[in-house]
């Protein structure tokens, strides 16, 4: 019997019970000649996924400064094939049902450039480690709401269940800081355009593989917005912050608002709590997905070779303007980078009993780094609703891939959010895996911010 197919009979035969902690024989497996550290599976495909090399590191032939804007190493390829409203028949087991509907709701203006297929980043030794030991020790506990391990890396890198899934997307491997300032543009369908603009900065400490976190620690994760744009935001500053278990407590959130010169603890900000300016995605949306999983049930459905958001390096680009990426019905497809890639699909159905403007939620995380790319949701009938993606890329300053310019697209109102644009928003680049003291994310610091 083969290494793949007595890890399929494994999977299969592993009692429910022992869900979490795989058997020693699977564990061995990883960053083996057959998986790599993280699970994912290093051959390619015959439909053209690429096999995995994990050559780079930190930075890749042509890189020119530590951080900043880099067009990476994929800069002068080429597409090797367009998808249209008039070709995706021939391509529609490799697209989700968000792509697909896009592409009847906006034949003339939303596209998918398909370009070669490419695995070539790596994870640091001490994120491998951290895998390879939680996938030895890791569970989900307290009814699902929290995670055993270390973080720094996936719990689960053999998932065996929806669950173990969903976590691995909240707790990917990715910078365990950020600082940015960026704009935001919600298009209407009649073409009108209002702007935002934020600074932002959040806190990962559980993100750091070399600290060995256990995911038992109270806080997961600090954040500090200040409003810019539009005007009548400009000065409101939220800070707070986000547990690892949500058992043992709740997202906590203060808020500055200058027309009362205050800062009071805001009300609860999660699950399906529209975020502002103009409520096209949910809080637990953000980033696709983040929060507690506990009002859905979840299906690990398996894995799937789809054409998804990868490598966008060049969206980011300071010399690329507003007024040629932010384009009618959809963000300009000349910018977005599309590969084929194996990716899991999870699957959530809201819990009888329990409310969420979202009735169910398809997920499409990276195989090779667990990081969701596409989310296709359904409202409370069933009907198709919102689509959303992330255009990650890969930084040189954090080695991890990180996430770019988000897009919600509405169709139903036929209205899109654009979130992440740094290109003219001024010396606001990201900076990454910089250390921010526990006070910025305090009230206090929501009152200086504001002012």
């Amino acid at each position: 019997m083969n290494s793949g197919m007595r890890f399929a009979l494994l999977l299969l035969i592993a009692p429910l019970a022992a869900l979490g902690k795989v058997p020693p024989e699977m564990a061995a497996e990883l960053d083996g000649p057959r998986l790599t550290c993280m699970g994912a599976e290093r051959a390619g495909s015959p439909g053209g996924v690429a096999a995995y090399t994990g050559k780079y590191l930190g930075s890749w032939p042509g890189m020119k400064q530590p951080f900043g804007y880099e067009p990476g190493p994929y800069a002068d390829e080429k597409p090797e094939l367009t998808i249209t409203a008039q070709n995706m028949a021939q391509h529609a087991n490799r697209l989700t049902r968000g792509q697909q509907e896009l592409l009847k709701k906006y034949p003339y203006a939303y596209r998918m450039q398909v370009y070669s297929s490419h695995r070539d980043f790596r994870f640091d030794d001490a994120a491998c480690s951290v895998s390879k030991k939680n996938a030895a020790a890791a569970e989900v506990v307290h009814d699902g709401k929290g995670v055993s391990g270390l973080g720094g890396a996936v719990p689960f890198p053999i998932p065996q269940s929806g669950l173990e899934g969903i976590w691995n997307i909240a707790l990917a491997r990715r910078a365990w800081s950020e600082s940015v300032t960026a704009d935001s543009a919600v298009v209407y369908a009649n073409g009108a355009i209002t702007w935002g603009k934020s600074k932002f900065i959040d806190m990962y400490p559980f993100g750091d593989s070399r600290a060995s976190m256990s995911l038992q620690e109270k806080i997961g994760a600090y954040f500090y917005i200040s409003y810019l744009l539009p005007e009548r935001d400009k000065g409101n500053t939220s800070v707070g912050f986000a547990p690892l278990d949500y058992s043992k407590a709740s997202l906590q959130a203060w808020a500055y608002s200058p027309g009362t010169r205050r800062v009071r603890q805001a009300p609860e900000v999660g699950f399906d709590y529209p975020v502002p300016p103009a409520g096209m995605h949910t809080s637990d949306e953000d980033t696709l997905w983040n929060g507690s999983p506990e009002r859905y049930e979840w299906t690990l459905v398996g894995k799937k070779e789809l054409y998804v958001p990868y490598h966008n390096f060049r969206i980011n680009d300071p010399a690329l303007k507003y007024r040629d990426l932010i384009t009618p019905s959809t963000l300009n497809p000349d910018y977005v980078r599309y590969e084929l890639h194996r990716v899991w699909v999870i699957e959530g159905k809201l819990r009888e009993g329990l409310r969420h403007v979202y009735g169910r939620r398809v997920i499409y995380a990276d195989e090779d780094t667990w990081l969701p790319l596409w989310a296709d949701h359904y409202d409370s009938r069933g009907d198709f609703w919102r689509t959303s993606f992330v255009n990650w890329f890969y930084s040189q300053e954090s080695s991890t891939f990180h996430r770019g310019v988000t897009v919600y697209h509405d169709l139903h109102s036929g209205a899109y959010e654009a979130t992440y644009l740094v290109n003219e928003s001024g010396q606001g680049w990201w900076r990454l895996n910089q250390k921010f003291p526990l006070s910025m994310f305090a009230p206090e610091s929501a009152a200086r911010g504001g002012r």
